[in-house]
């Protein structure tokens, strides 16, 4: 009995000392002192990968300790030992800007856009190997300027090279009217397969890949402002053009010959070229962007993170509504290794936006995800609810 007793407590005690305590790592610059945002935080133990908000912020969960990685376009990259951490459970890693400071046009003997084909080529058939992807995906929903709706979800992708298909399971996720009038009808939410394949197969890039709509645009690269190793591609619209609307800024490795980023919008100017239809439910683009990373971390090459924003009027028999929707996605593990799952487990919707709600813990605090103030409060007026 005095063994069996003391067995207990001994396998109590690892159990109580074995729990996952909660870390929050700050990321800054160590000249300014200033906050880093968008810095990709990769946790070696549990390879979980974080990105650090508006406050340099990340939080997460471990047992024990774990060296960390950090990396920004705009910094040397960095790898801590936990040991010096000194074992806080908040604690500040220092960043050193690679402060190129230079932006001079690169002269090329090659049309550029011979290298973005090539870019996209490579860069494609780098990301499309089997593997699966852990995402925090949210949406916000605006209807007539006031927040309407909100979801959020913990999502995986599998993709199947040999297919070339995608496969979405839903671990976690929440989705909440914010208005009390039903407005779901005029709601819709990014169908999250088809942006994620956008994603790996640069669809984005298709009309300055065309030979009769990449005529409408105008190719630049110049050195990157603030990284040597890196390139922009800056692509914007003719004045003649008619149908070239967007402006696109590309940043590359051009020695590894990858796509880092992107950011794509239509500035007001170019809005003005669309002519604006009147038909009933017909829709009038009034803004969009995107802007999303990719990783490469010395062997996988992956999606890190985007944000996409479309605003529409819709046009409707005695009204116009004012619609606007804006999807992030973080990725906070990707891994070559395929999970097993049942039929009856896929996602087959589109959206999140009818699923009914699955929420087992706190997902969203350790989801990498960056709020303006005002998101802020929208979430957190979400606790309630839980």
């Amino acid at each position: 009995m005095r063994k069996s007793i003391l067995l207990f407590f001994v396998l109590f005690s690892v159990g109580v000392f074995s729990q996952n305590e909660e870390y929050s790592i700050f990321v800054r610059d160590i000249e300014t002192l200033l906050p880093i945002e968008n810095a990709a935080v990769v946790i070696m133990k549990t390879k979980q990968i974080l990105l650090s908000n508006e406050e340099g912020k990340v939080t997460f969960m471990l047992t024990g300790g774990s060296n960390v990685q950090v990396s920004q376009t705009d910094y040397e990259d960095a790898t801590v030992r936990w040991t010096s951490l000194n074992g806080d459970q908040k604690f500040v890693i220092y960043l050193k800007s690679k402060n190129n400071k230079l932006d001079e046009v690169v002269l090329s003997r090659e049309d550029p856009e011979k290298i973005l084909q090539k870019l996209v080529s490579n860069s494609t058939k780098k990301i499309s190997i089997s593997h699966r992807q852990k995402v925090y995906v949210r949406e916000f929903f605006m209807l007539n300027n006031q927040y309407s709706y909100y979801n959020d979800g913990l999502v995986n992708f599998q993709f199947d090279k040999n297919n070339n298909a995608t496969t979405l399971l839903v671990e976690q996720n929440r989705s909440y009217g914010l208005l009390e009038t039903d407005i779901s009808a005029d709601l819709r939410g990014y169908d999250l397969n088809n942006i994620m394949k956008n994603y790996s197969d640069f669809k984005y890039f298709d009309p300055l890949l065309d030979s009769k709509t990449k005529k409408g645009y105008d190719f630049v690269i110049r050195g990157h402002a603030k990284n040597k190793d890196y390139y922009v591609m800056y692509v914007t619209p003719l004045d003649k053009a008619k149908e070239a609307v967007d402006n696109f800024e590309i940043v590359y490795d051009p020695v590894k010959k990858l796509i880092m980023g992107f950011t794509i919008d239509i500035t007001p100017q170019n809005l003005d070229k669309i002519e604006e239809k009147t038909t009933v439910n017909s829709k009038n683009i009034t803004k969009s962007s995107v802007k999303v990373d990719y990783r490469f971390d010395g062997q996988d090459y992956y999606l890190l993170n985007s944000n996409e924003e479309i605003a529409y009027n819709l046009m409707l028999k005695d009204e116009v509504k004012k619609i606007q929707v804006r999807n992030s996605f973080v990725t906070t593990s990707f891994n070559r290794q395929n999970f097993t799952y049942s039929e009856s487990d896929v996602f087959k919707e589109k959206s999140l936006f009818n699923k009914k709600n699955k929420i087992l813990t706190n997902y969203w605090d350790i989801s990498g995800f960056t709020a303006t103030d005002e998101e802020k409060a929208i979430v957190n007026s979400l606790e309630f609810k839980l």
